[in-house]
């Protein structure tokens, strides 16, 4: 039977910041240090005002992830940092792809290629037509593969996942909830 804390998969890193400058690159060097790739990272306004959230993809063990989110944590102008694993979360890509406008109209239209993969027209011009797919990592890399092999790709972009958790609130909230009761009741004895 295999150790899970052992067994390689994806892990996605979720971090609470303040907008810090800098602060990118120290989390980033964490996974240098242990020579981890960061598969996909992606940073924006988080639901909390004022609090920014790092979704970062990563493939480890659980072992490692779990070493790697401590010392995140560490950092003085992290919040909380947390990690799951795909079955906890809700999570998205959007991909782009440039076509020949004329490879498109060979394979019959613009209303077929919509249909048969499910994207939004983005730009239709004489030269190119770009459209956009949403979805998990295997529906974007599938429909870059089919574009391949079909019609061609002149240009590909995908975006990092964002993701939120399956519960109910965001875990930061949970966690400033509790450190707020706690600082009231400090108050409260004081």
């Amino acid at each position: 039977m295999k150790d899970s804390t052992l067994e390689k998969r994806l892990y996605t890193v979720t971090v609470f910041s303040e907008n810090t400058p800098g602060l990118l690159n120290q989390i980033t060097i964490i996974f240098t240090r242990r020579q981890l790739n960061i598969e996909t990272l992606s940073v924006s306004p988080s639901a909390l005002k004022g609090i920014h959230k790092f979704t970062i993809t990563v493939e480890t063990t659980r072992d490692i992830i779990e070493k790697v989110v401590k010392q995140i944590d560490k950092r003085i102008d992290v919040l909380k940092a947390y990690y799951n694993v795909d079955e906890e979360l809700v999570s998205q890509e959007i991909a782009l792809y440039k076509l020949s406008t004329e490879k498109v109209m060979e394979m019959g239209s613009v209303e077929s290629l919509i249909r048969r993969y499910n994207v939004r027209i983005l730009e239709i011009n004489s030269s190119c037509i770009v459209v956009e797919k949403t979805g998990l990592y295997e529906d974007t890399q599938n429909l870059f593969d089919e574009l391949s092999q079909t019609i061609g790709v002149l240009q590909f972009i995908r975006s990092g996942r964002v993701a939120i958790t399956k519960g109910k609130v965001e875990r930061l909230s949970d966690m400033l909830a509790s450190r707020a009761a706690m600082i009231e009741d400090e108050d409260i004895e004081n």
